[in-house]
């Protein structure tokens, strides 16, 4: 059985992590997961996709956190314990990262998928970013906002996904010891930076053996 690699990118706001994960999942014929997690959390649990929307990749303010370190957000269910639905939405997610790390070649973009495959042999872990002003322009462009508001997006959902990142880590999100490669989309663009990044996928499958039958 040929065993499944993950690509996992962390990235920065403006800095085209999710349309190098696109990108790249044409270049390698990779499914790329991204905001379609949602929608698979939300069927798989019953909840409107609305209100997972509202907490895509937001930490909880309850203190769940804290019955979890040192093992794992499902001894909540132990305690009795009302798991908000943010964590609800973490707890899904991480099911169906792991489930579609073992049936496929796949490329998530975002959602911790680096922690969450942290023990998974075949992955490589990627952190996009870029350049504060390149970012700005990417941005305000997409939008059609002007500078400043396209600074203040770039602050508050950067913020967001440190957080969001941090809490349900224990990690620093951005931190470079936490990824196998850290690439500078500002510097190659989107499709240098996929290009590269699947050259490196395309040897790293070539030098990893198949599972025994």
């Amino acid at each position: 059985m040929t065993k499944k690699l993950s690509i996992t990118i962390g990235r920065q706001y403006g800095s085209g992590g999710k349309d190098i994960g696109e990108r790249l999942g044409e270049l390698l014929g990779f499914r790329v997961y991204d905001k379609e997690l949602l929608f698979m959390a939300a069927q798989k649990n019953g909840i409107n996709p609305d209100a997972l929307r509202r907490v895509d990749e937001k930490a909880t303010n309850s203190l769940l956190y804290t019955l979890a370190v040192g093992s794992s957000l499902y001894g909540a269910r132990h305690f009795g314990v009302d798991v908000p639905i943010n964590d609800q939405l973490f707890i899904t997610q991480t099911d169906i990262i792991k489930k579609a790390a073992e049936e496929e070649n796949c490329i998530f973009v975002g959602r911790c998928a680096d922690y969450v495959l942290r023990n998974y042999p075949h992955r490589i872990s990627i952190f996009v970013h870029a350049d504060k002003e390149w970012r700005v322009q990417r941005i305000a462009e997409e939008l059609n906002i002007d500078r400043a508001e396209a600074l203040a997006l770039i602050t508050k959902t950067d913020k967001r996904r440190i957080n969001y990142y941090n809490f349900y880590t224990g990690k620093k999100w951005g931190k470079c010891e936490n990824y196998h490669i850290a690439i500078d989309s500002s510097m190659l663009g989107i499709e240098g930076a996929a290009q590269m990044i699947a050259d490196v996928a395309r040897r790293y499958m070539a030098e990893m053996p198949d599972d025994e039958a």
